[in-house]
């Protein structure tokens, strides 16, 4: 099959896209009583997408000076601290091999997510390979800088480049964050375990 066809059948695909199916297929189980006993919060999370055959680097987004984004390649336990900052939790979650991404000032990590390489997703005889966005944070005294929001934009960018088809952001409280570089919600769920498919 051509790749813009392919491309094309991969766009329209997404809106009539198995939500529930390709959620199970990335996080199997992921909604069993276990797994939410250790959600504390009571509000709704949403799992997005974006189709990444069109996307392209916002370049209208602001960048406050000195700021610089790359790939993090430093000492692991001092890239740690920065996350401590942010989320304690997310310091067992973070290894040495994440493709871990970040925006720097000075030297210093002041925002940071890992490029995740998740399932490949077959629906229809269309296979989609799926990658997206994790454990995104930003220290404290760097943001609403719009720090972090230009990092997932040129994270997105890397994962079109390495030849990912759909971009996902798993657990999110976030949205109308996301939404801001074209992510859509697709599905919405609880700790009661409800969950509620979004239509493109």
């Amino acid at each position: 099959m051509p790749r813009s066809f392919a491309n094309y059948m991969r766009s329209f695909w997404n809106l009539n896209m198995n939500n529930k199916k390709l959620f199970d297929t990335l996080y199997k189980d992921f909604l069993s009583p276990e797994n939410l006993a250790n959600i504390s919060s009571d509000k709704t999370y949403e799992e997005m997408t974006l189709m990444l055959d069109s996307y392209e680097e916002n370049k209208e987004l602001y960048i406050p000076e000195n700021i610089v984004y790359d790939y993090y390649k430093g000492d692991f336990e001092t890239f740690l601290k920065a996350v401590r900052e942010v989320d304690e939790s997310w310091a067992d979650i973070y290894k040495p091999t994440d493709r871990i991404y970040c925006g720097f000032c000075g030297g210093r990590v002041v925002s940071f997510c890992m490029i995740e390489d998740m399932e490949m997703y077959e629906e229809d005889g269309i296979t989609y390979k799926v990658g997206g966005p994790g454990c995104v944070g930003t220290i404290p005294e760097f943001r609403k800088k719009g720090i972090g929001l230009k990092m997932i934009d040129k994270a997105t960018v890397i994962l079109k480049e390495l030849g990912y088809d759909i971009s996902y952001v798993h657990y999110t409280g976030v949205a109308p964050w996301y939404s801001k570089l074209g992510y859509k919600t697709v599905l919405k769920w609880n700790k009661e375990g409800k969950w509620e498919s979004v239509r493109g």
